[in-house]
């Protein structure tokens, strides 16, 4: 079966992260977000992952192109911001058949084959993951019948409009006939196509248990890493208190809870909570970091104070600085 990724945005919630890695490259644990986003589907079922992207797509080639995986990747670029729909949409030529999709960023305990059983078995256009929320106004409710059809499909209601609490969640199952509803513009499937084949009785829908995780944002980042942790979702490194680590585990007087620790790492004396610190990253004494996202060879000074930054990569942070939220350099 092939796979299409919806990678076609810029990462802006992860700047400055992203503004020299395109988030489906950010490494989470011992993969990328990538690979994350298609745990879902066994790999012995992948003949092909096609990445629809329009951002530093080159590199995310370069990268696949380097590293032994199990499956093809080819890209799909877009020349234009395109939408969820469009995106999808510009892969009607190399797709084909039955196949899933998935937006780029979801970290969840999904297994795709109960939703291709119930797929195969309801027919239809589509199938979709369903998730059961407190609030469903920031995403797209569903609604669904007794037998797992969907009848009803609103994008981010407003909440005199709620009619459920099941969200998509940004997994599917399609026929290529779906590219048959979608215009060859730009245009959002979860506005201009969903509703239709709702109201066409094409859609399905299966809710799934376990944890679901949009993880485009610096906290929700932190939550895939500790839930990819919990649940063990690796296959190198060493976990030690509720911390990954690539390599060294051995970090002296340092006081370490709940993080993500790439190799060649340098602490002294510091004191670090729910944090990625990427790559070749040196944190002096004295130092606090809390639920910061920590790029690559950057070096912070001793005595330094951040909660909920951002930090470029190769940054260099003096000694004494405090931030409070946001990116570093601060914009």
């Amino acid at each position: 079966m092939q796979v299409v990724v919806l990678a076609g945005g810029i990462g802006s919630r992860l700047r400055p992260w992203t503004n020299s890695i395109p988030k489906p490259l950010l490494p989470m644990l011992d993969m990328t977000l990538l690979e994350r986003v298609v745990e879902s589907v066994p790999t012995d079922m992948i003949d092909e992952i096609i990445v629809a992207g329009g951002y530093k797509v080159d590199l995310i080639e370069t990268y696949f192109r380097e590293k032994e995986v199990d499956f093809d990747v080819r890209i799909v670029p877009e020349d234009e911001p395109l939408g969820t729909g469009g995106a999808l949409g510009n892969c009607r030529d190399v797709v084909s058949g039955t196949f899933a999709c998935f937006n780029g960023d979801i970290v969840s305990s999904l297994n795709i084959e109960p939703l291709l059983e119930l797929h195969r078995t309801n027919g239809g256009v589509g199938s979709l993951a369903l998730w059961e929320v407190e609030d469903p106004t920031r995403f797209g409710i569903v609604g669904v019948d007794e037998n797992n059809r969907i009848n009803r499909f609103m994008e981010k209601p407003k909440p005199e409009e709620v009619f459920s609490n099941l969200i998509n969640a940004g997994s599917y199952i399609f026929e290529d006939d779906v590219f048959d509803w979608m215009p060859k513009t730009r245009h959002s499937i979860e506005r201009d196509v969903f509703p239709k084949l709702a109201e066409e009785k094409l859609l399905n829908g299966q809710e799934f248990e376990g944890y679901f995780i949009d993880a485009g944002t610096p906290s929700a980042w932190m939550d895939g890493v500790e839930r990819c942790i919990s649940e063990q979702r690796f296959s190198s490194g060493k976990v030690v208190d509720g911390t990954w680590f690539a390599e060294q585990t051995d970090f002296g007087e340092n006081t370490i809870q709940g993080c993500m620790i790439e190799a060649d790492v340098h602490l002294e004396g510091s004191r670090i909570e729910r944090s990625t610190l990427l790559q070749g990253v040196n944190v002096g004494p004295q130092t606090h970091l809390k639920n910061c996202l920590v790029g690559r060879g950057a070096s912070i000074g001793s005595g330094v104070n951040l909660d909920g930054v951002v930090v470029d990569h190769g940054s260099i942070i003096p000694d004494g600085t405090s931030q409070n939220g946001g990116q570093w350099p601060k914009e």
